[in-house]
């Protein structure tokens, strides 16, 4: 059996050395160096008259990087969080910050002062590491490109986080705000992206009304449309499909469904009600054909009162959620509409958590459960958790050596150490585990960290 040290949570300065004991985790695997196929010279300024400063910056313009940013995408999977993971080199950079789509932050460049602001941070941070200023302008150069691409800047969402190191730069749009943040390491900081992974709920919004009918998917972070082609043209356009109602009623027909007696339409004669029934039949028809038949997700439905019954009577989703939208809902616009739809949905999206909290209670008396970082850490590692709860923001820096089993906990990060809570939640998810990351009040017991077993 291999050894759990820890050690003390005093703050440890970085021009402290570690113990000796703590073991370097990886190799570099950086197996993007072999497709650098170009350098330039960058950086150039008036070389120095003196012949040792032009051969120094002669070596420099041949060993700095063209290395392109390459976009992830925004809905990131658990290959490429794998990918993030295994990526090692002798500096990791990580930045992430919070960007706006539109506004009078993207008209007067605040996004990108930002990010200069984050790209100096990191150069001060590499200077106090130790790093000579040749590798810092080398591995940083890739962000600096970015900066500079002033159409990028256009194109943000609600967050972004942006991976450097020595030839290698990956960056991605995130739909949720991240705190900003920038992390200098052997490997990259992926907690914040964990949330993208770790709250998997979504569900749809269908807008109804006698005129049109519009689809939206939704999430923990936002809403968009979903453009389905072919949608029937309201009700009046049903009106022109009567004469061939045999054909358009399905077998069972809305009146076999209970869909004869519409309550709550009022006055409206029966040729009104029908129009109504033949239309939303014809839209859920197309739904299903073109998303719906592939889905589990909740479908809730927003339109004034009377028309929700019929659309339920005639629908053959069955996963319609039980609550609705009320009201005229037609031209609100998805800023207006979104708040409205997550807080109907919302005991949807604590459905899981709680499940997982009930699940830790009633084995909390039981060796399958642990708040104990010394045990969840090295679990992690091995695959052995089946549900992870950790609070929301909480670092604990150190190292954790798979060959000796050994376990090092320190009071900061050094530029050698690890965010151990970031790599436990990694592994969690790569390992088929369940992540939840919450505010401490929602934590099954008063610890940062809380782990359900497989075994």
């Amino acid at each position: 059996m291999g050894k759990t040290k820890i050690l003390s949570r005093e703050k440890i300065s970085q021009e402290d050395e570690l113990p000796n004991d703590v073991p370097i985790r990886h190799p570099n695997r950086n197996v993007d160096k072999r497709n650098d196929a170009s350098r330039d010279n960058i950086y150039k300024g008036k070389l120095q008259s003196d012949e040792s400063d032009k051969n120094r910056n002669e070596a420099l313009a041949e060993t700095l990087t063209d290395k392109v940013p390459i976009e992830l995408p925004s809905l990131i999977s658990k290959e490429i969080l794998a990918q993030l993971k295994e990526f090692t080199s002798e500096r990791c950079i990580t930045i992430y910050l919070p960007t706006h789509a539109s506004g009078m932050e993207v008209n007067e460049g605040h996004d990108a002062i930002r990010f200069k602001n984050a790209l100096q941070q990191a150069h001060q941070q590499l200077t106090h590491l130790g790093h000579n200023e040749d590798a810092i302008k080398q591995w940083l150069k890739p962000g600096y490109d970015m900066l500079h691409d002033d159409a990028f800047w256009t194109r943000q969402s609600k967050g972004l986080a942006v991976f450097i190191s020595d030839g290698y730069c990956r960056y991605l749009h995130m739909q949720q705000e991240p705190a900003e943040n920038v992390y200098i390491n052997k490997s990259f900081a992926l907690a914040p992206l964990i949330s993208l992974l770790t709250n998997p709920e979504y569900f749809y919004l269908l807008v109804i009304s006698k005129q049109q009918a519009k689809l939206f998917r939704a999430d923990d972070y936002g809403m968009t449309e979903v453009k389905i082609s072919n949608m029937p043209d309201g009700v009046d356009g049903t009106k022109r499909m009567l004469d061939k109602s045999a054909s358009t009623f399905r077998a069972s027909g809305a009146a076999s469904n209970g869909g004869a007696n519409y309550h709550g339409i009022g006055g409206g004669n029966p040729d009104d009600k029908q129009n109504i029934a033949v239309y939303l039949e014809a839209v859920d028809d197309r739904l299903w054909e073109a998303l719906l038949n592939k889905e589990y997700a909740p479908l809730l439905l927003a339109g004034v009162e009377y028309l929700i019954p019929i659309y339920r009577s005639v629908s053959d989703y069955k996963h319609v959620w039980t609550d609705a939208l009320t009201g005229s809902h037609e031209h609100e616009d998805i800023a207006t509409l979104y708040p409205k739809a997550r807080a109907i949905m919302q005991p949807y999206f604590e459905q899981r958590l709680s499940n997982a909290l009930e699940r830790y209670g009633n084995q909390s008396a039981t060796p399958q459960t642990s708040t104990n970082l010394a045990e969840i850490i090295p679990a992690a590692h091995y695959g052995r958790i089946s549900h992870l709860f950790v609070v929301k923001g909480e670092q604990v820096w150190g190292t954790f050596d798979e060959l000796t089993n050994e376990l090092t906990v320190q009071g900061e990060s050094t530029g050698d150490n690890e965010d151990l809570f970031d790599k436990a939640v990694t592994n969690t998810l790569l390992t088929g585990g369940e992540v939840f990351i919450v505010d401490s009040d929602k934590m099954p017991a008063a610890s940062t960290m809380a782990a359900i077993m497989r075994y």
